[in-house]
């Protein structure tokens, strides 16, 4: 069997002990890796500062190699902080208003792909199956075929892919489209974003569908497709039965006092759709009084980029939208937000899910938003919670059946979605989850590694 190879901005490295990393995408991968050997390779998350990075740094963890990189400052502020982040970001999420272009970060994202491309080569071997990661790394194999490499090479894309309209106001995207039409696969996470993918060749005459999924561009052939990526649904569904006797569960439990828990979770970002979902709280509030005091509304948001501007100011004003709600219809004995701004341990935040009667998932544009199916894996099967999920998260195009889809523009239909959700019978909470949950044991995480990884090799 043929090595892989997986390529992504970050690792995720066992620590000392030998644990994996708890996310369910790390687990999936080191398995894949586990079983084919391999190397995953990426930025260890650290700067060289002024000076040259030092050689990879390889560490073996059985037959698993974890080459990591460090990148000098300004390849840090650059490329990632830059061009990754404040470009192709906001792009990719239809945010033409937060797009900063410039051309130093152009030029520095294409120099350390380029950068990545020249440490990665000594690596691999004729017959390895190279599979790269997200928006950080999309011209990848460009660089490496213009180094001669004949390899099978996917991609896959975490984030959403936009239309035509959108992504041509990126000053590079002729270059981008061209990066993405070097791989031999490429992977989105809906059907939507391999439609916006196959527009965008169509529109600007880079290339054309041959038949369904099979693309020619540029002089290249390669497929495309939607692979929906999942969780380790049965895994993390007796994790969550488990933390609902955690300590700090146990005391969130007793603190809400018998009332109802709304919770969202959501690192610090403006596609998160945070502050509509406070004013949806505070409207469905406002219009159903006898829900004041009866309803507790946890919002977990970490930090995110604070390096970036945006990110910062946003920090602030989610904090105090959440305190003006508070102040405008809390009472003495009720807070009706609780807004924590800081990681919350996996254990408990199971415990948290299985204990909300409502998940409140409203990204304004969201790749896939792995969040929803963990909240729905870790219910309560006899007393299940319903999931109130936008229509614009990649998940509405598998829970559709089952959650509430909601426009997280609409205040008032999001409102008006908490009100059915808070006040739905039990028979239907317990038909809707048992439909997506379902769904999310038969599409869960490995099959989405295993599948791409077979269309990959496949001629």
């Amino acid at each position: 069997m043929s090595r892989l190879i997986i390529v992504s901005n970050r690792v995720s490295v066992p620590d000392n002990n030998g644990a994996a990393a708890a996310g369910g995408l790390a687990v999936a991968l080191q398995a894949a890796l586990a079983e084919r050997g391999g190397i995953w390779m990426g930025w260890s998350g650290k700067s060289s500062g002024d000076a040259e990075p030092e050689p990879l740094v390889l560490t073996q963890d059985g037959n698993i190699t974890y080459a990591l990189t460090d990148l000098t400052q300004t390849d840090v502020e650059e490329y990632y902080q830059g061009f990754a982040n404040r470009v192709l970001w906001p792009i990719c999420h239809y945010r033409l208003d937060l797009a900063e272009y410039g051309r130093k970060e152009m030029a520095s994202y294409f120099r350390v792909n380029r950068f990545f491309a020249h440490r990665l080569a000594p690596l691999v071997e004729p017959d390895d199956i190279i599979w790269v990661h997200d928006y950080h790394l999309i011209p990848l194999a460009a660089e490496l075929r213009q180094m001669g490499l004949k390899n099978r090479i996917g991609f896959f894309l975490h984030i959403p892919w936009p239309p035509a309209d959108v992504l041509v106001t990126m000053p590079v995207h002729e270059q981008i489209m061209r990066g993405l039409s070097s791989y031999d696969l490429l992977g989105f996470q809906t059907d939507h974003d391999l439609e916006n993918f196959a527009g965008c060749l169509k529109r600007e005459g880079m290339g054309v569908e041959d038949s369904p999924g099979h693309f020619n561009a540029l002089g290249h052939e390669f497929r495309g497709k939607a692979y929906s990526i999942g969780i380790e649904t049965a895994a993390f569904a007796d994790f969550a039965r488990k933390a609902a006797a955690h300590s700090m569960v146990q005391k969130a439990r007793k603190s809400i006092e018998g009332r109802d828990l709304i919770i969202g979770v959501d690192r610090l970002d403006y596609s998160k759709g945070i502050t509509q979902r406070i004013d949806a709280f505070e409207r469905f509030i406002t219009n159903n009084p006898a829900h004041q005091r009866n309803v507790t509304y946890l919002q977990i948001t970490p930090k995110s980029r604070s390096e970036v501007p945006e990110y910062e100011a946003m920090q602030h004003a989610v904090a105090e939208q959440a305190g003006r709600v508070n102040g405008a219809i809390g009472t003495v004995d009720w807070v009706p937000i609780r807004y924590i701004n800081r990681s919350i341990s996996r254990p408990v935040l199971a415990g948290l899910y299985r204990l909300a009667k409502v998940g409140l998932v409203t990204p304004l544009r969201d790749g896939m938003n792995l969040v929803a199916k963990e909240y729905v894996a870790a219910q309560d099967p006899d007393d299940p919670g319903v999931l109130v999920l936008s229509r614009f998260a990649g998940a509405a195009r598998e829970l559709k059946g089952g959650a509430l889809l909601v426009n997280p523009y609409d205040v008032d239909g999001t409102a008006n979605a908490l009100a059915r959700a808070i006040n739905m019978p039990l028979d239907e909470r317990r038909e809707r989850w048992r439909g997506m949950m379902d769904h999310l044991l038969e599409y869960d995480v490995s099959r989405w590694c295993d599948t791409f990884l077979a269309d990959l090799r496949a001629d």
